[in-house]
């Protein structure tokens, strides 16, 4: 029998209506993207036809959310494009989403126009890849519509050694927990993502820190909320196995997923999703994960 102590230990977090969290099987979040700029063009849908076929794909694959984004963030492309083109971009992707599958969908967006509009079209859940630091009032708009909260790991500062990264991750992310939480979002419905990519800035490669961060990725834990790491063909994987193109780096992708879940990842967010399943499976068979006394999917 699980002991009371033993249940007060485990992460567990909402996305939409699913648990995600120690227990349950790794979530994996298939990524669209509405975005021309965006860095994988095979994320890039751009009809309404095609997002909706994209969405049933991945969810027949094993998909358990949709994450849908409007713009690119990749740190290293000009990416930047007016709010309102972001907003109505969003919206319809969602609505197409929403039209075909079951899952709950998560908009990817930093701003407030795009979020509202996400929220309006049906959005479950908002990923916000700067952790509520350019806009912070949308951790009311989330709360006022009882929504879940990705944040990711943002602004780490200067960092001497890439083991130094988790440290500086878990101090931004607590910063940004405590915005979400003044703001009213649910305890139970925030979940934090390191933010592999996004780290430009610390004089240190980009690629040592996305490894310090994996590295360290248990040390997360202490903030008690479900992790989501995103490595899907991110360049940390080019400059590892010299392949430019993210088209290539595939196999390099599920290596690293399946990595992260046996480093501590609960979630992974994929651009694809039937192999990242497998990779998934087999990821927790080897570390003895077993699901049986919970539901896959309901509270």
């Amino acid at each position: 029998m699980t002991s009371r102590r033993e249940i007060v230990k485990r992460i567990r977090g909402l996305l939409g209506s699913l648990w995600i969290g120690d227990g349950y099987p790794t979530r994996i979040i298939g990524v669209i993207n509405i975005s021309p700029e965006s860095f994988y063009k095979g994320s890039v849908k751009l009809s309404y036809e095609d997002v909706a076929e994209a969405a049933k794909k991945m969810e027949r694959d094993g998909a358990d959310i949709i994450d849908i984004g409007g713009m690119s963030t990749a740190p290293y492309l000009e990416t930047w494009i007016e709010e309102e083109v972001e907003a109505e971009r969003i919206s319809w992707a969602i609505e197409a989403a929403k039209s075909v599958v079951k899952l709950p969908v998560s908009a990817d967006t930093s701003r407030l126009k795009p979020a509202m509009a996400a929220i309006k079209a049906g959005a479950d859940i908002i990923n916000d890849v700067t952790g509520l630091r350019v806009q912070p009032r949308i951790a009311r708009l989330v709360a006022e519509h009882g929504l879940s909260l990705i944040v990711c790991a943002s602004k780490l500062g200067h960092l001497s050694d890439s083991s130094d990264a988790p440290l500086a991750a878990i101090k931004s992310l607590n910063e940004s927990i405590q915005v979400a939480m003044k703001g009213g979002v649910e305890a139970n419905r925030i979940v934090i993502d390191p933010g592999i990519g996004f780290h430009r800035s610390t004089g240190l490669p980009w690629f040592e820190v996305d490894l310090g961060l994996l590295r360290g990725l248990r040390k997360l834990r202490v903030l008690g909320k479900p992790i989501i790491v995103g490595v899907s063909r991110k360049s940390f994987l080019g400059a590892i196995t010299g392949k430019d193109k993210p088209e290539k780096r595939l196999a390099s992708s599920i290596a690293a997923e399946a990595i992260s879940i046996i480093l501590g990842a609960h979630g992974i967010r994929v651009h694809d999703v039937a192999e990242a399943f497998d990779a998934a499976r087999v990821a927790e068979a080897i570390i003895g994960h077993k699901f049986s006394e919970f539901s896959s999917r309901s509270p």
